[in-house]
């Protein structure tokens, strides 16, 4: 059975809590035309959401929220991620075999973004950690943020990182209307070369990076990084080569069913570092959900290279195989 590393839900009442401060579908669904995909946390979308996974053959989803729950006041933030993280574990109590979640962090917050992960790996069973790439305008390279990440690597965590809809705050981007469609993949890319730059995948090596939508543009830029990227003009001090940095990620498949796309993400990262994710129910304005899969088994791959990454790598990184 597939294991879906990417896709969203949204507790109601952490929506209404939010508001307009978290661009949630359960509050504008019709304006951003998600209103007749299961997401909430009423009983119907549950049920439905069930249904759309054994009709495309997913055994179980990792949730995140699709948006950043991020809050300037930490009192405020810490309860909204509170709000969010219990309502995660909740479900996933109740659907042990299907539901598993990360635990969201109360960020820029970092001492109690430290004890919020604490709680969701030792008290609500989180299976790894959820930071959107973009937080308040900071990157989450910044030196602020590596606390969490040496936490992180103390625990062995997976990390799923999301990107927050900045279009890499980029008026080049969102004033050309082109933050959903291009804005996010760019977002990715960022993620890569900034985590990059500051040698964090290098110093922590045991967290487990997912990055989502094949790492963006990333897979047509090793080369060039390694060429480039190291020399005066770059970042001529690494310890090692941005390739090599870039291939210790994990990267989800959700790419619109784009074979070339798909093609040139295997052979840049290799199929052990690829794995299944369905941006659940953003994508589903424009494809079914059981297309977000059915696309990797029609792309004329070796069968033992498309099982490994419809069903087993995302099991084996999540420790759900035994």
């Amino acid at each position: 059975m597939i294991c879906d590393v990417h896709a969203h839900y949204t507790p109601k009442n952490f929506s209404e809590f939010m508001g307009d401060r978290f661009a949630s579908p359960t509050h504008l669904a019709v304006k951003r035309g998600l209103a007749r995909h299961p997401f909430s946390d009423t009983q119907e979308d549950i049920d439905a959401r069930f249904w759309l996974m054994e009709d495309a053959g997913v055994g179980r989803q990792v949730l995140s929220p699709n948006h950043p729950p991020y809050l300037p006041d930490e009192a405020e933030c810490v309860t909204a991620v509170k709000m969010l993280n219990d309502a995660y574990a909740d479900f996933a109590h109740r659907y042990p075999d299907r539901i598993s979640s990360y635990v969201m962090l109360p960020l820029p917050h970092i001492d109690p973004s430290l004890k919020e992960m604490e709680r969701g790996f030792d008290q609500l069973g989180c299976v790894g950690v959820n930071m959107n790439i973009v937080c308040l305008g900071r990157s989450i390279a910044e030196t602020e943020f590596e606390p969490l990440y040496a936490e992180m690597n103390r625990r062995g965590a997976v990390l799923f990182v999301h990107p927050a809809g900045s279009a890499i705050c980029s008026p080049f981007i969102i004033d050309y209307n082109y933050g959903g469609s291009v804005g996010t993949s760019l977002e990715d890319a960022t993620f890569v070369l900034h985590m990059i730059a500051k040698q964090i995948p290098y110093r922590y090596p045991n967290i487990k990076f997912i990055v989502p939508h094949l790492g963006g543009p990333i897979p047509m830029l090793m080369n060039r990084l390694d060429k480039q990227g190291q020399g005066p003009r770059g970042h001529p001090n690494l310890a090692e080569a941005p390739s090599v940095t870039a291939r210790r990620f994990y990267y989800d498949t959700v790419c619109y069913g784009s074979k070339p796309a798909f093609l040139c993400a295997l052979e840049a990262f290799g199929a052990d570092h690829i794995v299944r994710g369905s941006d659940y129910p953003v994508l589903q304005g424009w494809e079914v959900y059981r297309e977000t899969f059915a696309y990797i088994e029609r792309l004329g791959l070796p069968k033992e290279l498309t099982d490994k990454i419809l069903h087993h790598n995302a099991q084996a990184l999540f420790g759900f195989e035994h």
